[in-house]
């Protein structure tokens, strides 16, 4: 019997599939190239290439899927495999386009970043270029629209073309750069105190010099041009700018040649070492200047004069001096870090108190004056232990059960001082059943009020008055008092000194210092000239590493700092309420009186989560406490990017390699894109 072996072949489909090339220009019309499902990625860009007839490096050009909003990067899948068939839109363009990156300090680069990676490998990228390390606390966000015509847009505008830059991206085999790692990180291999790059000409050179060295304001008319917040709305408005880190800048629409803004978005500086962060550093103190200036953030009169006299003593000193590293260590910047992961200390064999007679207000969530007076204070003993307050009628009476305890783990402390009017009190937020409690402890003169308020803060961190850092707390906050002080005795010597007032002072102390029967400027700059001359006696001394260091101190110590506003609606309330989003808790505030009503703290949130069908956030917190919310102002991916990011920023230590878990970042923050 014979046996026969039937061979059959079968044979693809072949049909035409549509590509557009961009080096032809928008008019040309697509490629068309005879394909089969079985053709990978790769084959698709080879036929491509070679009917363009184009000679020239592709090895940066990638397939964007225009219908899907996709870029199709795996050169070794199939079309079929990739789900392309015949009625699909590609394109063949490069991944790196060149972009307007405006800087905290308002100098705008035009520099080639990559369009297909997510944005934050993106910035990461950026980061690289500019030598600035820990990129994860910046990120990326649409400017504010302009009022103008398109006819008048940009004009005037300075651009720094650095386009001709190497590539930054990861995903670029010619694109990595030169690092040296030592024990404080990574730092870019430099040459002449700059990136190897920045160095080949003078004209780059030069830019690099103005991101490392803060800038002379711009001219009031310019400054009086910028987009100022006026309101809670408006800010939280800011916040619903922030691309997606988890998506490409061509899947949000970004394109070749917009503007966007380089900003800090997680207000938790890791690791800062003066000499290897010159940029980050000077960015840095940009971004916390012109919140000032803007009024992003609140502060007092006196906080106001003694920022605008560190503002004039950095740029005098910028014209001579270079950021250097410096002794005094920057321990606010780090504790922030602590406080998503706070544990509290053991019994300890040494204990230390505080105590002394003050005066004490109490606000009722239900019941807030217009106006503090003296009249509502009333005097106690008070004793500080641990992290708890009690108090007493007397003295006498502390060794019996006190009238009251509160517990500071988790409140919110904030300072109501006036050095000029001798009144030193500290605010302090205490979560309640029934919303935040607002305490007033008013203290007798500076050196009891640093104490206090210093363990206060400590307190708020879950950390006692054996703490290490009390000390340190104490000086610091004793500095900053001492800063305040007017010394009219060296004032005389230096009126004629010519201070643009309209660059260190906020529009809200320019009006005031500007009488209304009155109305000359020059008028106004007599005023404010000695306020901030007084201010600046205190700080003529320090270096320009120290002043900016000390302007930083300063700005994360205002009880606005590092909040970020978001206008949502709780599940079952029917008006919308503001939520503010720190480096270490949530806050829900009401917006019609801008007054806290709760805070609750990462570190005890048992987990969060997202329904993406209805917009829905979703969190879990100790005690069997549950809220939900849906965003009014911005997507609720922002807001599941920021608790994810800022718990993320937790996780990092100095022990830690320089290198960025991206894979968990991306698990914390991508939500169900990532998944």
């Amino acid at each position: 019997m014979t046996s026969y072996g039937i061979c059959i072949q079968t044979r693809m489909a072949v049909w035409d599939l549509s590509v557009s090339v961009e080096e032809l220009g928008p008019e040309a019309p697509p490629l068309k190239i005879s394909v089969t499902s079985d053709l990978h990625i790769g084959g698709v860009i080879l036929k491509v290439v070679e009917k363009s007839q184009i000679k020239k490096d592709w090895s940066d050009h990638a397939l964007w899927w225009e219908q899907k909003q996709q870029w199709l990067l795996k050169p070794s899948w199939t079309l079929d495999k990739c789900g392309i068939h015949a009625d699909a839109r590609l394109c063949l363009t490069p991944q790196h386009k060149p972009l307007r990156l405006v800087m905290p300090s308002g100098i705008i680069l035009r520099m080639r970043v990559c369009f297909s990676s997510p944005v934050f490998r993106t910035v990461m990228g950026i980061c690289k270029l500019l030598n600035i390390r820990r990129p994860e606390e910046l990120s990326l966000l649409w400017p504010v629209e302009e009022k103008k015509k398109k006819k008048d847009k940009d004009v005037g505008e300075e651009v720094y073309d650095i386009t001709c830059a190497p590539l930054t991206s990861s995903e670029s085999g010619k694109a990595a750069l030169m690092f040296i790692y030592a024990i404080a990180g990574t730092i870019l291999k430099l040459a002449n105190g700059m990136p190897a790059f920045f160095a080949d000409t003078p004209e780059t050179e030069a830019v690099y010099k103005m991101l490392a060295v803060s800038q002379p304001a711009p001219a009031p008319e310019t400054i009086a041009k910028l987009y100022r917040t006026t309101n809670i709305m408006e800010k939280a408005h800011i916040n619903s700018r922030w691309l997606d880190s988890s998506r490409s800048l061509l899947q949000q629409g970004v394109k070749e040649n917009y503007k966007l803004l380089l900003r800090l978005k997680y207000y938790t500086f890791h690791d800062i070492i003066p000499q290897a962060d010159v940029v980050r550093l000077t960015q840095l103190y940009e971004q916390a200047r012109w919140a000032i200036l803007l009024e992003e953030i609140e502060c007092t009169e006196e906080e106001m004069m003694v920022f605008a006299a560190l503002q004039y003593h950095i740029g005098k000193v910028s014209l001579t001096e270079q950021i250097v590293a410096s002794c005094p260590a920057m321990e606010d910047l780090d504790s922030a870090l602590q406080c998503l992961e706070v544990k509290m200390e053991g019994e300890s064999t040494t204990t230390v108190n505080l105590t002394f007679m003050t005066n004490i207000f109490v606000v009722s969530p239900f019941f807030r004056p217009k106006r503090l007076t003296l009249k509502g204070y009333k005097q106690y003993w008070f004793t500080f232990k641990d992290t708890t307050i009690s108090y007493y009628k007397s003295k006498e009476e502390s060794s019996k059960e006190p009238i009251q305890q509160i517990n500071l783990k988790g409140c919110e402390v904030a300072p109501d001082v006036s050095v000029a009017g001798q009144k030193f009190c500290i605010r302090l937020l205490i979560p309640g059943p029934e919303g935040m409690n607002e305490v007033y402890l008013c203290c007798e003169h500076e050196q009891q009020y640093s104490r206090w308020m210093a363990a206060c803060r400590l307190a708020s961190k879950g950390k006692t008055l054996a703490d290490s850092s009390f000390s340190s707390e104490v000086q610091s906050i004793q500095s900053f008092l001492a800063m305040q002080k007017t010394t009219p005795t060296n004032n005389t010597a230096q009126t004629d000194e010519s201070i643009n007032t309209h660059s260190l002072v906020s529009p809200r102390y320019q009006k005031k210092y500007k009488p209304k029967q009155v109305p000359h400027l020059e008028y106004m700059f007599e005023l404010l000239t000695p306020r901030i001359l007084e201010a600046y006696q205190n700080v003529a001394q320090l270096s320009l590493t120290d002043a900016i260091q000390k302007f930083l101190q300063i700005w994360q110590a205002l009880p606005d700092f590092g909040l970020s506003y978001i206008v949502v609606r709780f599940k079952g309330c029917r008006k919308d309420e503001v939520l503010g989003i720190a480096n270490n808790r949530l806050i829900r505030i009401d917006l019609s009186v801008g007054d806290v009503v709760k805070t609750w703290r990462y570190n005890t949130m048992r987990q969060w989560n997202v329904n993406w069908d209805i917009k829905q956030v979703a969190i879990e917190f100790d005690g069997n406490v549950n809220i939900a919310f849906s965003c009014v102002t911005a997507d609720c991916k922002i807001v599941h990017e920021y608790i994810g990011g800022y718990i993320f920023m937790s996780t990092r230590s100095r022990e830690q390699s320089d290198t960025l878990n991206e894979e968990l970042f991306h698990k914390l923050t991508g939500g169900h894109e990532a998944l």
